[in-house]
This record gives C-alpha cells, sequence and structure tokens, in this order.
C-alpha cells in the first residue's frame, strides 16, 4: 500500500501507513521506508525524505542505492545542495553503489545550487578513489 502512495506522490498517506505499522508492531523494511522517502520526494517533502531516511538508521533498516537515490533527488528537487553532497559522500565512505540515477541527481543539484564545479569535483574524486 506504502508503494501505491509513492506512485502518486501521496507522501501524508505514505508516513499515516508508516506510522500506523509502527503502532501495530509491524516493523518498516528497506521496501516500506523506500517507498515513503519516494511518496516524499514525488511530493516535494524534501526535509521529510531526509527524516525518514534518517529514521531508517536510527530503527537498523538497511539504506539501499534504490533509497539513498530516492534521498538524494528529494533533497535536489528542493534545493537542498549541501544535504544532496552529504548523502553522495556518504554512499561513497558506505560502499553503497552509485548508477547513473545518483550522478544525475548530484550534478543536477549542483547545477540548481549554482555550483556545478562541485559535482565535477567530486565525482572525479570517487572515481579516482578506485
Amino acid at each position: 500500500v506504502v508503494s501505491a502512495c509513492e506512485k502518486d506522490g501521496e507522501w501524508t498517506l505514505a508516513l499515516h501507513l508508516l506510522r500506523e505499522m509502527a503502532d501495530t508492531h509491524v516493523e518498516g523494511n528497506t521496501i516500506t521506508y523506500s517507498a515513503a522517502v519516494s511518496a516524499c520526494e514525488k511530493g516535494g517533502n524534501w526535509a521529510q525524505a531526509l527524516h525518514l531516511f534518517l529514521e531508517m538508521a536510527d530503527r537498523h533498516v538497511d539504506r539501499n542505492t534504490i533509497v539513498y537515490n530516492a534521498a538524494v533527488s528529494a533533497c535536489e528537487k528542493g534545493g537542498a545542495l549541501e544535504q544532496a553532497l552529504h548523502l553522495f559522500r556518504e554512499m561513497v565512505d558506505c560502499f553503497v553503489e552509485r548508477d547513473t540515477i545518483t550522478y544525475s541527481a548530484v550534478v543536477s543539484a549542483c547545477e540548481k545550487g549554482g555550483q556545478l564545479w562541485q559535482a565535477s569535483s567530486g565525482i572525479q574524486r570517487v572515481l579516482l578513489a578506485f
């Protein structure tokens, strides 16, 4: 059901369902949190997407490429350049696989923030590390 909310960008309903799950002692997992983060991203609420992403770590829920990408994209769409770059650096530091969606969102965030040079140098550092 949370995934259906994601597709429509119904972030408030996704959050409600996630909280209702917790109230009934049903633990959220990577898939449910990822869908909720994506719903927030699509609904234009980057701060809530980031909050859920951080909550995943607090609850020891695995964070994979998909959920990182949703969080980075949410920050990109919300103009939160520093947060997007922080998430990108965390992906690198935690050895989370990056893909074209990751790099596209980081470059777009830097472009929107007028800091395209930061994307170029950050991505170049990552590539040189391998």
